[in-house]
């Protein structure tokens, strides 16, 4: 059975919009905080989304998988996210001072963070077959992700608090836009949470099972070097004489993009652990490509990053959504941010910060060093993630607990989406 065309276009178009009101804001962001007299804070800027990332997304996880719909928590927090923002770009506007800066981007960040995992729980919960159709629909949030950079570009707001206001605009029209969304199913109630449950400290139980593990673990520690794409590669960019850095940032949205469409037919063909292991060869090879220090090799790293991201990211998300109990939907998608923008990001935006600092003296910048060590990093991902995933099932799904909270372990029968997996456990 296939999800209507209907349906299709509409959980699409909440991927555009979303990807569009998060690139407004993340990729001119460090161009609009050196403008504005603000370039020491960037490695925390940066890591203000890694420290929301630590609290919201399970506790909105939880909330969205017992209390209330997903898609009334997205709508709330798309307003909230909006709101924030325009303060925030604001603040840059009139120059206020660092900490204050600092203090709303945080807010922001905690009004953002759970988002993305929100719109990802409501889409796999509205498409009949995630293996086949997911990955057409993500790719909307790619291209919506480009078009966001192409109007700031187009703007000429690379450098201007004016990206921040407009993004905060597109985060009012998602708001609005979720209206039309298709209501998610919420599981029977639970008379008594504990305050782990109510935290949604209680999925931290799905790390027990091995591959889970593995695969929570890979995109964590894959998180730790990507970190460094967009805040680095703009200045590196601009030191090459490319300008509208913007623009040039969405060559890795093209690879996205086609990984993306291509995602079904891998599936078909290959195991599980080769999707994996081809984004981080793909994540290898961008930071190495980096490292020789040029305009064409740069802007083919630059390039290869959609494609790394999408058979890493991407396909971690399908995994879940096929082998968790869909009771534990959200939360297993909110542990992922946690792990990857609340963990991952906030060692790679701190580490990567001290590293590009390490490699700057007189305002100049040893690029080849700098990108060379994050290449050593990420084969050291490669490596572990190769020699620990195992890819074995018997046919079962594991879950940390029943809805309810049962300590023990329960097994649950595979779902269809589960079912298309199967061949990839071996």
């Amino acid at each position: 059975m296939s999800t209507t065309p209907t349906s299709k276009a509409r959980l699409a178009t909440l991927y555009f919009l979303h990807g569009a009101a998060l690139s407004m804001w993340f990729v001119p962001l460090t161009t609009v905080l050196d403008a504005h007299g603000l370039g020491p804070i960037k490695p925390l800027a940066f890591a203000c989304s890694a420290v929301a990332a630590f609290v919201s997304p399970l506790i909105f996880g939880a909330l969205a998988d017992r209390r209330v719909a997903p898609v009334r928590v997205l709508r709330g927090l798309a307003v909230a996210t909006g709101l924030t923002m325009a303060v925030a770009s604001a603040a840059i506007h009139w120059r206020a001072p660092a900490w204050l800066v600092l203090a709303l981007i945080q807010l922001h960040a905690l009004c953002s963070a759970p988002t993305f995992s929100l719109s990802t729980t409501v889409i796999l919960a509205g498409v009949q077959d995630s293996r086949r159709e997911f990955g057409p629909i993500r790719a909307l949030a790619t291209l919506g992700w480009m078009t966001g950079c192409w109007v700031v570009s187009a703007l000429k707001a690379d450098a201007s608090a004016m990206s921040g206001f407009a993004g905060a605009g597109v985060w009012m029209l998602l708001a609005g836009f979720t209206f039309c969304l298709p209501a998610v199913d919420l599981p029977p109630p639970v008379s008594r949470l504990s305050w782990a449950q109510r935290l949604g400290l209680d999925a931290l139980g799905l790390l027990r099972h091995h591959d889970h593990r593995v695969v929570y673990l890979m995109v964590a520690l894959f998180a730790v070097p990507i970190a460094a794409f967009y805040p680095y590669t703009p200045p590196h960019l601009r030191d090459l004489g490319l300008t509208r850095t913007s623009a040039w940032m969405t060559l890795g949205q093209v690879t996205e993009v086609l990984a993306m469409l291509l995602l079904a037919h891998l599936f078909a063909r290959w195991r599980l652990k080769w999707i994996f292991t081809g984004g981080l060869v793909f994540g290898v090879a961008r930071f190495a490509l980096c490292a020789l220090n040029d305009r064409p090799w740069i802007l083919a790293g630059v390039t290869l990053h959609g494609a790394s991201f999408t058979l890493v990211i991407i396909t971690a998300q399908i995994y879940l959504d096929a082998r968790v109990d869909p009771a534990w939907r959200a939360r297993a998608q909110a542990l992922m941010t946690l792990l990857t923008s609340g963990a991952g990001y906030l060692v790679g935006y701190l580490g990567n910060g001290w590293w590009f600092a390490v490699n700057t003296r007189g305002g100049v910048t040893h690029w080849p060093l700098f990108w060379g060590g994050l290449t050593a990093v990420m084969g050291l991902v490669l490596v572990y993630f190769v020699a620990a995933y195992r890819g074995v099932g018997s046919g079962f799904l594991r879950t940390p607990g029943s809805t309810a909270g049962a300590g023990a372990e329960a097994l649950k029968k595979p779902t269809a989406a589960s079912a298309n997996l199967a061949p990839y456990r071996r």
